[in-house]
């Protein structure tokens, strides 16, 4: 007999969820129309995104499995998940005892005709999120590997939750998600109150906290069922599609997903209301769930979807979708004879009628006003009021990387041996998965001793090699930016601050963490600690004080301190210091020789760094080239920030 400790705990009712309206209609959604391509969630920690995600499976139709009936699944996708895990592989067990070539399933697998839920979807590894996003969008899964061909469906709601200030998504990968919510606290007293008091009713007894909403999520699943069954018979009219195209090219959204998304989601909408016609109500629904995440053209735009601007596109297309129907109605009705004053100023026009014979207006070539302004009068910028670019606009990042070959930090920067990434070798150790060739190979010397003459090969323990992969890793980016009197000429700030964003957008795109220390007055101050919220380190530069003396020496202490404190943190994520002064250090007594000293520290702790000379003018003391010696590091002037000419520079120890 279980042991009331033994009894699984009641999840929490769907229904019993206080507020976050949007969350759940953006999931309900999903749940009527699976093709919709999932939710990524994002919000700051403890507002009910996991709870929400979870209480939607008790909702879903049953699963007919095998002849039975079963209800659906919530499958749970850890972080730390390989590829074989998530798409599944070869059965290794039957291979080595029966000699035959079977194919064991993964997550997705599990997952079909349930909900698939990744929590803190961001940290994942971005060949995995493609996986499941490409799984989502086609409701198949399709694996040629190892020999093995074997396709299986994979129909599931993908919800995806995450802390934007643990790091972005790729806007690749943003796009991929069908809907987006930004979830957040409320910060209304009475409803705070609540949500409180139900959680602690639903923690005192969970059974009797779950019957008091049994009948209102009976009621949901009959209506998501409902919805569902009427999904096909929902109509979407020319009218309504011009809507929806009218405002994905108002908003500028790259491609033709967008439109996909948003008119199914308005078909999901109306089923879900009961209606058989997509209405316009149920365009802007959609368009609020749909455009957020897809309207950002930058990482460090801000997120979400202004109201007014909303407003506008829809309000521009009705009348686009009005003018068209009027369009349409004239294109039955006879046209009216052609009157003369609806004739265009060539047709019956002779040398009298100043024409081109006559020497008129069309004779005159580009010659006779001078030079044709592109722009035209008053149109465009002209290229004098053009916002000059900083330098470091042409600057491409991805030639930073770390020295040697790291653990494999999840990212796309430096070499790495890891369980991601391409097969470079085989070995007798465990490594990262199954060599398959060597071994075959491995056992094919053995079969003369072994006694075989014809039949399956016979494999030992022995035989097994496992694979060498080598991919790409993430780093840790940390930035000294002198900040000081000397720096903080308007120009020169304004090249700094350009080169900065720049390297900050690499480290976005390769899923670094970036810390930043500024090195002004006398101290330098730790203004972001380490972090993949790269957007939030732009806003921290931004708002960077500037002036005073150059304590050089305290920044580089400052930056070993914070490689030392996070290879305990994080220890198979190396480090790379990105220095950007003029190698004037002015902070304290001696500065210049207590800078060098903590450079050679820096260096004698095995980091990686790159100084970037900020220095200007006809004389040039050099002061910076020095410190990059000392640092045992890369050095490049600021001015000569590009691709061509950062190649090679970093050769730091690793």
């Amino acid at each position: 007999m279980r042991s009331e400790e033994d009894r699984p705990v009641a999840g929490f009712p769907f229904s019993a969820v206080v507020g976050q309206d949007q969350l759940r209609l953006a999931l309900i959604l999903c749940a009527v129309h699976p093709g919709i391509g999932g939710v990524l969630v994002r919000g700051e920690k403890g507002t009910a995104k996991s709870t929400v995600v979870r209480a939607l499976t008790a909702l879903l139709p049953a699963v007919d499995d095998a002849g039975t009936t079963r209800p659906a699944r919530l499958v749970e996708l850890p972080v730390g998940a390989t590829e074989d895990r998530v798409i599944g592989s070869i059965d290794l067990e039957k291979v080595l005892r029966d000699g035959e070539r079977a194919f064991q399933p993964g997550l997705l697998a599990a997952a079909h005709q349930g909900v698939l839920y990744v929590d803190e979807v961001n940290l994942l590894h971005d060949h995995l999120v493609d996986v499941l996003l490409d799984a989502a969008a086609m409701g198949r899964v399709h694996i040629e590997r190892d020999g093995i061909s074997h396709s299986h469906p994979a129909k599931f709601v993908l919800v995806g939750t995450m802390n934007p200030e643990e790091g972005e998504l790729r806007p690749q990968l943003l796009d991929r998600f069908g809907l987006a919510v930004d979830v957040a606290a409320s910060r209304d007293v009475d409803v705070r109150m609540e949500v409180v008091r139900r959680r602690l009713d639903y923690e005192r007894d969970p059974e009797a906290f779950v019957a008091r909403y049994e009948s209102a999520d009976e009621e949901l699943a009959a209506e998501i069922l409902t919805a569902r069954e009427k999904l096909d018979s929902v109509e979407l009219s020319n009218r309504e599609l011009r809507r929806i195209a009218s405002l994905c090219a108002s908003f500028d959204v790259d491609g033709m997903r967008a439109d996909l998304v948003l008119a199914r989601t308005a078909t999901a909408h109306a089923a879900w209301r009961g209606d058989t016609e997509v209405t316009a109500e149920d365009v802007r629904v959609a368009a609020e769930l749909t455009l957020p995440h897809r309207r950002r053209r930058d990482p460090f735009d801000e997120p979400g979807l202004d109201q007014q601007q909303l407003d506008d596109a829809l309000e521009q297309a009705d009348q686009d979708a009005r003018s068209q129907v009027e369009d349409d109605a004239r294109d039955g009705e006879p046209e009216p004879p052609e009157s003369p004053e609806d004739r265009g100023p060539d047709e019956d026009c002779g040398p009298e009628d100043g024409g081109p014979e006559d020497g008129g207006p069309d004779d005159e070539g580009p010659d006779d006003d001078g030079p044709e302004d592109p722009d035209g009068p008053g149109g465009g910028v002209r290229a004098t009021d053009r916002p000059s670019a900083p330098p470091a606009g042409e600057f491409k990042a991805k030639l930073l990387e770390v020295p040697g070959v790291g653990e494999g930090a999840p990212g796309r920067r430096s070499r790495s041996m890891s369980s991601r990434g391409r097969v470079v070798r085989s070995t007798r150790e465990r490594g990262h998965g199954l060599h398959l060739a060597s071994t075959v190979f491995a056992a094919a010397e053995s079969q003369v001793a072994r006694g075989r003459t014809a039949g399956r090969l016979r494999l030992a323990p022995a035989d097994l090699r496992g694979a060498i992969r080598e991919g790409r890793e993430g780093n840790l980016i940390v930035f000294v930016v002198d900040a000081s009197g000397s720096m903080a000429a308007r120009d020169r700030l304004s090249a700094v601050t350009g080169a900065v964003v720049s390297l900050l957008r690499d480290a976005y795109q390769r899923r670094d963490k970036v810390a930043v220390i500024t090195v002004r007055g006398r101290e330098a101050e730790l203004v972001l600690p380490p972090t993949s919220s790269v957007d939030i380190a732009v806003r921290r530069l931004q708002s960077m004080r500037t002036g005073g003396k150059s304590p050089l020496a305290e920044g580089f202490l400052r930056a070993r301190e914070v490689v030392l404190r996070e290879r305990l943190r994080d220890p198979q994520r190396r480090a790379l210091v990105v220095t950007l002064t003029d190698g004037r250090a002015t902070g304290g007594k001696d500065a210049l020789h207590r800078a060098r000293v903590a450079a050679h520290l820096l260096a004698d702790a095995s980091v990686a760094s790159i100084v970037v000379d900020c220095e200007t003018g006809l004389v040039r003391l050099g002061l910076a080239a020095e410190l990059a010696r000392e640092l045992r590091g890369g050095y490049v002037r600021l001015a000569e920030l590009s691709a061509q000419q950062v190649a090679g520079v970093v050769r730091a120890a690793a």
